[in-house]
């Protein structure tokens, strides 16, 4: 949409403190329902794998929350004692969705923002919560208590347990956000942050934490995947990881018996693994 990216580009070098112009919220709204629709995306895979944020879609976002002044968005119905209360930039409200939207959200909480793409089939288990910006592709189950962070990119058929965090990233705008590629599973309290890539069909043991600068140790190829100045931490496909630990290295710390959270991959998926997790498709 180069019309629509050029005049976001052009409302985002309004210097700090300029009135903005008189079309901006007419430019958000239409950033966020083409974001709703899927036509553009905070973040796209070239044709080599690399996932690469999409700068002007993320600018748009920020220019929602410099244009949007905090209004009283609570559902009460007509009473003003009502316990059930939010306050929110006016610009970027919760998402309502339609029957014919395709997307099952359970009753008990949960809460999707403007500008956050939902395909059908997804399941929504309360409470949790998908924020602007963010990709969740068809068939995919979030649990309870799990968060999709802003501009996050969530692939198909993936099970995000209870309290899984998927981290999410406005700025810088040319970060990459966290990005998990189709029939992932992610357990329950695990924490994916600071950009990292879990590929297609790994799966994550519960507990499992990765962030730019866990070095993820690798039992089957025996090598240690880690994040460079240029790339982020990566998980291969199909790889099994599990939470571990190493020895400190450093003398007192040995002599305290003292080791490190170390995420270790131990086996790489196989029919036993998918046999062993064929029950998702009946908790859909």
């Amino acid at each position: 949409m180069p019309s629509l990216a050029a005049r976001i580009e052009a409302l985002a070098a309004t210097p700090a403190g300029e009135p903005l112009a008189a079309d901006t919220e007419e430019v958000v709204a239409a950033l966020l329902h083409a974001l709703e629709q899927g036509t553009v995306r905070a973040a796209e895979r070239d044709a080599g794998g690399t996932w690469r944020a999409v700068p002007w879609v993320k600018q748009g976002i920020l220019l929602g929350f410099r244009a949007g002044r905090v209004v009283d968005m609570s559902p009460r119905a007509g009473n003003p004692m009502s316990p059930f209360t939010f306050f929110d930039k006016h610009t970027i409200p919760t998402r309502a969705f339609r029957a014919d939207d395709g997307v099952r959200v359970v009753p008990g909480g949960s809460t999707v923002r403007r500008g956050a793409y939902v395909a059908k089939g997804v399941v929504c288990m309360p409470p949790m919560f998908i924020n602007v910006g963010a990709w969740v592709g068809a068939g995919t189950m979030v649990d309870s208590h799990a968060l999709v962070g802003s501009c996050a990119q969530v692939g198909e058929r993936v099970h995000l347990s209870a309290a899984a965090q998927v981290g999410g990233v406005l700025e810088p705008v040319n970060a990459s956000p966290v990005v998990i590629e189709d029939d992932a599973i992610v357990g329950g309290n695990c924490g994916l942050y600071e950009g990292t890539v879990v590929r297609a069909r790994a799966v994550l043991g519960a507990g499992v934490v990765l962030t730019r600068g866990t070095p993820v140790f690798d039992l089957v190829r025996e090598m240690v995947h880690r994040a460079t100045a240029d790339t982020p931490l990566e998980i291969p496909a199909g790889a099994v990881v599990v939470p571990g630990a190493r020895h400190v290295s450093g003398k007192w710390g040995a002599g305290q018996g003292l080791s490190l959270h170390t995420p270790i991959i131990v086996k790489y998926r196989d029919d036993k693994t998918d046999l062993a997790t064929a029950l998702e498709s009946w908790l859909r």
